[in-house]
């Protein structure tokens, strides 16, 4: 042992800073060996850094500009040199250990009697070079210029061979692990060494130097393409860790809004495709491995192989930030206990050896600005560990929700469509598939790495509190725990209410979807208010469960702040009563920061068990999708090869089933054809499609269809008539393969150009035993218009191309066949315009008839087409048949079936086939049926016989608008007029012209809304308002107060210890016991009182807000008028009722809770670490300023991002239900890899945006949790520089644990806010439709003024009448004037726009008669209250509209009238029978929308409504369009008898049905131009009436 010198109160100052002390003669001697002079080997260590330092900086400095790397990537986003991440792990271990060094150099010279700058200066020269070697090399690495990376080799080589000559000597002096700088050195020299291993790897694998052909590297895929802008997987590990690769677009977002383009594509690892081929490998191979074929694969088992990895990675991340979190607690003790210790002295010449001084590590780590340090360091590791953890997990679950959408989307497209129509698979239930129980299981892996990492942090903060204080910590955690089921229980109740309440909402959203789209009728029938009153029941009953709900969200928000003051509470009573140690502040406060940590894993523990429970019924619902009946398997798997979605996979099975999904031009896979299928040439060469013997059924044991032998014959058109309800469709269904086969056999004949392709592949499949036939799977696309338009949500002519390549000359064809054009013209971006749901929205003809231009663009062989004529008017029918179907399709030699009910086209067909009930009644040429089946022919004759049948060419011109021209074009103008009045929600009317439609909302910037905020507060009521905020605040003063308390009476008994003689213990206990115990249990008593509060009022302001707010919303929408539903889309105004209202119902409180806690508790903390140490102020400036532009960038660019993971998820959800309803259609063209391809770049962009949030988010939290950890560390010295002064060292303690708090909320201050700012849109949104004007529903007559039986002889004058649809538009009617005598038949007629219309609505007071009146018996309806108006009419219109519930319900909602009367109107609609056989009879079930009936029963049930009404005024109007013949004639027939002794106005488009009128009003471009009886109107030659017979019209 050598000498250690004290200090010499005469040391001469121009020395003080010499490089080796000057305490001694021989501080430069070496005369005992070089090496032995401990000064010489630290300057030797000198030498590596310095040589490192002058070789780098001039290349980094000088040499940049010339490299540039030959592939056109992101430069700087290149890691291509092995062993990458563990260089930077270890460098970044090395800075980590240069700090240790120079702190324990530090302290070392402290203890010499001159500063020894040998002591610390190496280490810091250490430091800078090892943070330039790193920079050094990501320069390198960026440029791939590896011959660079020798000059690293050299220095880590250098290194570590002057760091182990240093080692060597400390062993030789016997220096051993107990003394600091000897394992500090040890470790460098093992970091050194494995610095130059790494380094060696790279020549190793690159081959840069040493060998003659070094490796040729190529940047990944994803690099070279510029589109991925998700740089996350490529960038370097400090980039990754503090997302540094964030910042352009974080910080760009503030000039110019977030959009697609910017956040570009998503990686190839991360793509829905990748993922779901791995899932799906997955869920197969189970399927093969299991034994019992029965057995569903296990998805829980399928997402760990798929996934598994990835949350290990993630949960290893996980444990290492917990276990850094104990560092604050400890650190706290030891700040603490330092502060009052301050004063020991150390005895210097124990450590002295080699002429300086060694500290041991308990030495240093009592230094409480080392302990400061330290906190500051794990605080940085410990927050950087768990964002990576959290991004990890996310990253999985996104991946994960990906391949989930893919899958079930696949499963989608091979449902049997008896699944669908049947009503086993909803669309809402596949709807919910899509949008909830993903979503569910993407939260589940979110937070799944806490289920297992909450118990090792609970266990290890128990075992630190029982070493702090004995057995009394163990009452505390005690309490912790006893409570946990409690919050267990409240989370799964939570779970229950959250589920009924969710069922309430689905009936709710039902029964308004309903109303809206029957909002025509409702209004007409003045039965808004019954179906009003309907959802309102719903809505209370949602809203009880609603209050359910926000009772238990409030409980658990209060379990989880009174928690750590119960047990905080339980653990120093009981110290103080039971134990004899004194509870010293060190203890109290490191304690109470454990208890701090261990509250956080018990509140998130009810939120994943919660997460938990939804996951397992998420993932059942899952399996139940997945099991369910498909229509025949495996052919249908040989989707798109590029797209290879799915593979060949064959199973045994025994009975066949029906499959005829199999597109040819991705043929996969061929199976030997049976014998038995191979037909005679002569049986199959003239028919396209062939059924023999046929038995199909939608399920269930009933045929549908029985005894099917027909033949479709080739090039021909062929056909399929019969009465309304018999099966024509279902025919063409069957012989899609969409319905099961019972028995039977449907053969498709080879095209010719598609035999070389196709060698008639079969491939059975075992689905369903009840499957027992086969059918041929050579058929080619089949173009197929279905009855039920169903469009997609894209512009006219993607609907129309429908992914064929664009063909002008065809395109125009087609258009001019459906007589588009004009429609087309008046769409506000012509055939650019986007249609479907969520775009315009378009009549029945417009929406059949572009239908049916997509078969006709379709360039197949066979075109299906289902009752296309149905929706439209006789001349556009005889246009389409003449031009589109005999004309166009002919020419093409295709092979046509057309469904119809119009029987003057049956001149034009090959070949007929009549059908009736269900089976078939002929099969032959129209001469065939003359002759063989007299009376079937004379049947057919008298139905026709009312239309002429020769089409007069001279009238094209005539032709040139179209049905629902007008409607169209009144909805562009009052669109327009709308949108200059408020342009708050309409996207699609400021379309940019190349960004998306969704693009240009997130334009809008905006600051906080406060004014939104406060709309939503004062929906909530003022007292609650004002309840909430003062109980906050209340409550945190309270909690200041406990923790405040406490630090005074720890102080209290520290200083007792000191003034207190030892004998004097007991009155010191006595005063604890009677003073400070009581009111510190009065404190936390009143804290846990307010805790219940503030959780109470928050919700039940919240419920009260959403009360008002959907009340509001409802009664205005529903009393609109009728105009505001024809410019507002139907989906614009459900979101404010389904997505709006959940937010305002369920999240906003929620968010307002958790925002005004987090922020008053960072406030308080700030608060009490500026009472305790104001110096800290000082710091808190720079921070504030920082932490003011973190905010304002985020919340901006977090805005954006949550637009666009919103605005890409509609479009996603859109695709499923789309595909869901127009299944039978993407089958029949076989599109489904097209479609599939769509699915998967809407899912890609949904999850790229989604990425890029949380992300953002990530950005956000590792900034905020940086600046907690600086907040730390000047908190930590502030109170060390002060405690030289007069500063209690509880007082300390308890800034310090207040300081640690800040780190946990500051983010959630900002996460909060821009959540809240999202949130408050809904409010705002609800809030834009609150301001729409409602009708006038009172009127100037008192209802008692309104005789009981009005009108009772329903006699109608209307005088000088003018009408428009909005005071900013043209009148649609103009000065008519007409009488009509009571229980008159009139006809209304005119061309289409004229008017007629209108009128009918104008005799509802439902348009604008803004001059003039409508007189009915002797009362101007304008006058009259519009409920009583309406109430007393009756009307029939042209779509039949039927709501779910009951027959009763939809005749007669009101419950007015007897059984009797109600089967006497459905007697008269000729539906007793119908109706009788039905299960129920009356109470019988109408489905949504009334699909269980064909459309023809629909209107007949309109009819029996309107006759149950016994008004004396019906109105018709075009009420005979989409129905056939012989259903028309039934309503004709009822009209003449029924209705006899009634006033009957017949608005008509086919003339023909009111050529027996008794009056005639005929309109031509809103003018009444000619009145008077039907036959004096046809003698005139030259009148408009004539003229409109003769051509049709």
């Amino acid at each position: 042992m050598e000498y250690c010198p004290k200090a010499h109160k005469d040391q001469s100052v121009a020395l003080a800073l010499s490089f080796c002390g000057d305490d001694r003669n021989d501080s430069y001697s070496v005369d005992n060996g070089v090496l032995n002079n401990a000064c010489f080997v630290d300057a030797l260590n000198l030498v590596p850094h310095v040589f490192l330092l002058f070789i780098t900086f001039p290349i980094l400095f000088i040499g940049w500009g010339s490299q540039s790397s030959k592939v056109q990537i992101h430069h700087n986003t290149w890691l291509h040199f092995p062993g990458h991440n563990i260089r930077w792990v270890l460098t970044f271990t090395l800075l980590f250990v240069h700090v240790c060094e120079i702190a324990e150099g530090i302290v070392s010279n402290g203890h010499m009697s001159t500063n020894h700058l040998h002591l610390f200066m190496p280490a810091f020269m250490g430091f800078i070079a090892a943070t330039t070697s790193v920079i050094y090399y990501h320069n390198i690495e960026t440029s791939n210029f590896p011959k660079l990376l020798l000059a690293l080799f050299i220095y880590w080589v250098l290194a570590f061979f002057t760091k182990s000559i240093k080692l060597w000597k400390y062993a030789e002096y016997e220096l051993g692990i107990q003394h600091l700088r000897f394992c500090i050195t040890a470790l460098l020299v093992i970091l050194y060494g494995l610095l130059m291993g790494v380094e060696i790897n790279v020549i190793r694998v690159r081959k840069y130097v040493f060998f003659a052909n070094p490796q040729k590297v190529k940047p990944p895929e994803d690099l070279q393409d510029l589109g991925v802008r998700f740089l996350q997987p490529f960038v370097n590990l400090l980039s990754k860790a503090t997302y540094w690769w964030m910042n352009p677009l974080i910080m760009g977002a503030h000039k110019r809004p977030i959009e697609l383009k910017k956040i570009g594509k998503l990686p190839i690892a991360m793509r829905a495709l990748t993922n779901y081929l791995s899932l799906k490998d997955a869920y197969e191979e189970q399927r093969q491995n299991s034994d019992d074929p029965e057995q569903a694969p296990s998805i829980w088992r399928s997402i760990y192989r798929a996934f598994g990895r990835a949350i290990l990675l993630s949960s290893t991340f996980r444990y290492l930030a917990d276990l850094l979190g104990f560092a604050g607690p400890l650190c706290i003790l030891g700040i603490v206990k330092g502060l009052k210790n301050e004063t020991a002295t150390l005895d210097a010449d124990k450590g002295c050896f080699f002429g300086v001084y060694f500290l041991s590590t308990s030495e240093l780590l009592q230094k409480t600005t080392v302990l400061a340090v330290l906190l500051f360091l794990a605080l940085i590791l410990q927050r950087t560990f768990l964002q990576a953890s959290y991004y990890v997990t996310i990253e999985t679950g996104i991946n994960l929700r990906g391949a989930l959408l893919a899958m079930i989307y696949n499963k989608i497209l091979r449902l049997s469509t008896s699944n669908m129509s049947m009503g086993e698979m909803t669309l809402g239930q596949i709807n919910n598939l899509v949008a909830i129980e993903t979503n569910q299981l993407m939260w589940f892996l979110f937070l799944c790495p806490n289920l297992w990492a909450m118990p090792v942090q609970i266990i290890m903060g128990v075992i630190l509190l029982y070493q702090l204080l004995g057995y009394s910590a163990l009452i505390g955690a005690s309490v912790i725990v006893l409570l946990a089921p409690v919050q267990y229980f409240i989370a799964t109740k939570l779970a229950d209410t959250q589920k009924s309440t969710l069922d309430y909402s689905t009936d709710r959203l039902k029964k308004t979807t309903e109303i809206l789209k029957g909002i025509k009728v409702l209004k007409l029938y003045a039965w808004e208010n019954v179906f009003c009153d309907s959802v309102e029941q719903t809505r209370k009953k949602e809203l009880t469960s609603l209050k359910t709900f926000a009772l238990y969200t409030s409980m658990s928000i209060f379990m989880n702040a009174a928690i750590p003051i119960a047990a905080v509470l339980a653990t120093f009573v009981t110290h103080a009563c039971t134990s004899r140690d004194v509870l010293s502040p060190s203890v109290a406060f490191a304690s109470l920061a454990l208890f701090h940590i261990l509250v956080t894993p018990l509140f998130l523990l009810s939120t994943v068990v919660r997460f938990a429970v939804k996951a397992l019924v998420s993932v059942q619902k899952l399996g139940e999708f997945l099991q369910s009946d498909e229509i025949g398997e495996d052919s249908w798997r040989n989707g798109d090869v590029s797209v290879s979605l799915d593979s060949c996979k064959k199973h045994p099975g025994g009975t066949k089933a029906v499959n005829r999904k199999q597109p040819l031009r991705y043929q996969i896979d061929s199976y030997e054809q049976p014998p038995r299928r191979n037909l005679r040439p002569s049986e199959t060469e003239d028919a396209a499609v062939k059924v023999t013997n046929g038995f199909f059924t939608w399920g269930g044991n009933l045929s549908t269809l029985s005894d099917i032998n027909i033949r479709i014959p080739t090039g021909q058109l062929t056909m399929i008539v019969g009465q309304v309800g018999c099966g024509k469709s279902s025919l063409l269904l069957a012989m899609l393969g969409e319905m099961q086969t019972v028995r039977g056999e449907v053969y498709w004949s080879k095209q010719p150009e598609c035999e070389m392709v196709h060698e008639g592949t079969i491939s059975w499949s075992d689905v369903d035993p009840t499957f027992d036939a086969s059918v041929s799977k050579n058929r080619n696309s089949v173009a197929y218009a279905t009855q039920k338009s169903w469009l997609l949500n894209a512009t006219v002519e993607e609907n129309i191309t429908f992914g064929s390549p664009f063909n002008k000359q065809r395109y125009k064809a087609v258009i001019d066949a459906c007589c588009l054009q004009p429609d087309i013209d008046l769409l506000p971006f012509g055939d650019q315009t986007e249609i479907g749901e969520r775009g315009i929205n378009l009549s029945g003809g417009q929406r059949q008839r572009i239908c049916v231009a997509r078969a006709l663009y379709q360039n197949t062989n066979i075109v299906f087409l289902d009752d296309p004529f149905s929706a439209l008017d006789i001349h556009l029918s005889d246009h389409l048949m003449q031009e589109g179907i005999l004309k166009f399709l002919q020419d093409d030699k295709r092979t046509m079936v057309l469904v119809t009910h119009k029987l003057q086209y049956l001149i034009h067909a090959d070949w007929i086939i009549a059908m009736k009930d269900g089976s078939v009644l002929r099969e032959g040429t129209l001469k065939d049926i003359q002759n063989k089946d007299v009376e079937l022919y004379e049947h057919w004759k008298t139905l026709m016989n009312r239309q002429d049948q020769e089409l007069e060419k001279d009238t094209e011109e005539d032709n040139q608008t179209v049905l629902e021209r007008k409607t169209l074009r009144r909805a562009f103008y009052s669109r327009e007029a709308k949108g200059q009045i408020d342009d708050e929600d309409e996207e699609e009317e400021e379309e940019d012209d190349e960004e998306d439609a969704l693009s240009t909302v997130t334009s809008r910037r905006s600051k906080i809304p406060w004014k939104v905020c406060w709309r939503y507060l004062s929906s909530g009521g003022f007292f609650m308002v004002v309840m909430m905020i003062s109980s906050k605040l209340l409550k945190h003063g309270v909690m200041v107060a406990i923790d405040y308390w406490l630090a005074k009476w720890t102080s209290k008994e520290g200083n007792d210890v000191d003034n207190f003689p030892r004998g004097t213990n007991i009155t010191k206990d006595e005063e604890h016991l009677s003073y400070y115990v009581p009111v510190f249990s009065i404190l936390c008593g009143a804290g846990i009182v307010l805790c219940l509060i503030t959780s109470l009022t928050v919700e039940l302001m919240g419920l009260s807000a959403a009360t008002n707010l959907h009340h509001n919303l409802l009664n205005k929408i529903i009393h609109a008028p009728i105009r505001f539903f024809d410019i507002t889309p139907l989906g614009q105004i459900l979101n404010r009722f389904s997505a709006d209202t959940n937010i305002i119902d369920q999240h906003i409180p929620s968010t307002l809770e958790s925002l005004t806690r987090s922020t008053l508790l960072c406030l308080s903390a700030i608060g009490v670490i500026a009472f305790v140490t104001p110096a800290f102020l000082i710091g808190m400036v720079p921070l504030s300023i920082a932490f003011y532009f973190i905010q304002k960038y985020f919340r901006v660019a977090s805005r954006d991002l949550q637009d666009l993971d919103d605005s890409t998820q509609l479009p996603l959800l859109c695709h499923f239900s789309e595909t869901a309803e127009g299944l039978t259609t993407i089958r029949a063209f076989r599109h489904e890899s097209r479609f599939k391809q769509r699915m998967l770049e809407l899912t890609d962009t949904n999850n790229t945006a989604y990425l890029f949030l949380s992300a953002a988010n990530r950005w956000l939290e590792v900034r905020t949790d940086y600046l907690g950890a600086v907040i730390v560390l000047m908190a930590a010295l502030a109170s060390i520089w002060h405690s030289s002064g007069e500063l209690k060292s509880g007082l300390v303690g308890l800034g310090l644990t207040y300081a640690l708090t800040v780190t946990n909320y500051l983010n959630w201050v900002v996460r909060n806010l821009a959540d809240l700012e999202v949130q408050m849109a809904a409010v705002k949104k609800v809030n834009s439709f609150l301001s729409t004007e409602s009708e006038n529903y009172e009127g100037s007559m008192d209802t008692s003024q309104v005789p009981e039986d009005w009108p009772q002889h329903g006699e109608i004058k209307i005088q000088n009448l003018c009408v428009r649809y909005d005071p900013s538009l043209k009148p649609v009617l103009k000065h008519v004037n007409a009488f009509i005598k009571p229980g008159q038949k009139v006809g209304i007629c005119g061309r289409t726009g004229s008017g007629k219309s209108s009128l009918s609505l104008a005799f509802f007071n439902m348009v604008d008669m803004f001059e003039g009146k409508i007189v009915i018996d002797g009362i101007d309806i304008c006058k009259l209250p519009l409920h009583t108006l309406r109430s007393r009419f009756s009307i029939i219109l042209q779509d039949p509209v039927l709501f779910s519930g009951s027959i009763r319900f939809n005749l007669d909602p009101e419950r007015k009238c007897t059984d009797d009367g109600l089967w006497e109107a459905l007697e008269i609609a000729q539906l007793k029978n119908m109706v009788k056989a039905l299960p129920g009879g009356l109470d019988a079930v109408v489905t949504e929308g009334g699909e269980n009936f064909s459309v023809g029963q629909r209107q007949l049930f309109c009819l029996a409504r309107a006759f149950v009404r016994k008004s004396s005024i019906l109105i018709m109007d075009e009420a005979t369009a989409s129905i056939d013949m012989a259903t028309e004639n039934i309503l004709q027939k009822v009209v003449m008898t029924a209705f006899s002794d009634r006033t009957v106005v017949t608005i008509a488009h086919l003339v023909a049905s009111i050529l027996e009128a008794e009056q005639v009003l005929v309109f031509s471009s809103g003018i009444l131009v000619e009145c008077d009886s039907a036959a004096s109107l046809l003698a005139q030659e030259d009148s408009l009436f004539s003229v409109l017979v003769r051509t049709h019209k």
